[in-house]
């Protein structure tokens, strides 16, 4: 039976411990994300373009960064939204605090993190309307994304065996810069986007701390989603289909919550 609600475990602190990983069991890397238009109840569709994913999103429309642990073991998520820690508000870097998602686990994130039991509301804004801009700092509005590490494990060395040493990696320093330059998403160089992530309504969204030890300084993933208008997409040449005719399952039971009354 799927729960209603996935249990999201936030991280205030994570050491790491240097261990080889072991082998995947999964393919592209151990998380997948989407964005979620939480007012259509639908998945927005991404598009390849310029190297990047794409997403249409609607002003004014709330949505959630949904993240899929394909993995078999837990995972830490630090999520970026316009170039901000979602949890904490500081410019954003892997090396922050995060979300940590057991395996096999699916979590929508619905906000800027307030406190363990609340979130401000994600909503798709102008860019002068957004959190980012609105606290100065409009360099990176209109991307989302997440630094993703794995769990370190006890583990014993193997026999060391006489052979000859492989080409010296990066620097963890230097790889995690790399990963932040690339989370923080791509200065504009054509038209400015039109929309931007606001600090919309509270509601209750419940975390709790736990321990997690990062099995490398440097993420094992990076992803990352550019959004923009409908409009703006289909000026860089992106055919993107209408709302109402993106395919949407039947549900026997489509109102899972009380709504708001009418406004007088």
């Amino acid at each position: 039976m799927k729960r209603l609600l996935p249990l999201l475990l936030i991280l205030p602190l994570a050491g790491f411990r240097p261990a080889p990983p072991p082998p995947p069991v999964y393919e592209g890397g151990p998380v997948r994300m989407a964005l979620v238009d939480r007012d259509r109840g639908t998945e927005l569709r991404s598009y390849p373009a310029e190297g990047q994913r794409w997403v249409a999103g609607e002003r004014g429309h709330r949505y959630a960064v949904r993240l899929y642990n394909d993995s078999p073991r837990r995972v830490l998520v630090v999520l970026s939204v316009d170039g901000v820690n979602a949890i904490s508000g500081e410019d954003a870097d892997p090396s922050q605090t995060g979300y940590v998602l057991n395996p096999g686990q699916r979590a929508d994130i619905t906000g800027w993190r307030k406190s363990q039991d609340e979130v401000a509301q994600f909503v798709f804004s102008s860019p002068s309307g957004s959190y980012a801009s609105r606290t100065g700092r409009p360099d990176n509005i209109g991307v989302v994304g997440v630094a993703v590490f794995e769990e370190a494990r006890r583990w014993r060395p193997d026999p060391i065996l006489r052979r000859s040493l492989p080409a010296p990696a990066p620097t963890a320093e230097a790889a995690a810069d790399a990963s932040a330059s690339r989370i923080e998403g791509y200065a504009s160089k054509s038209q400015a986007p039109a929309l931007g992530t606001g600090h919309g309504a509270r509601e209750q969204s419940s975390v709790r701390d736990t321990d997690f030890e990062r099995a490398s300084r440097s993420p094992a993933q990076v992803l990352q989603l550019r959004y923009d208008s409908a409009r703006n997409l289909r000026a860089r040449g992106i055919l993107v289909d209408s709302p109402s005719r993106l395919p949407r399952e039947p549900q026997a039971f489509p109102n899972r919550y009380v709504p708001d009354p009418p406004a007088r």
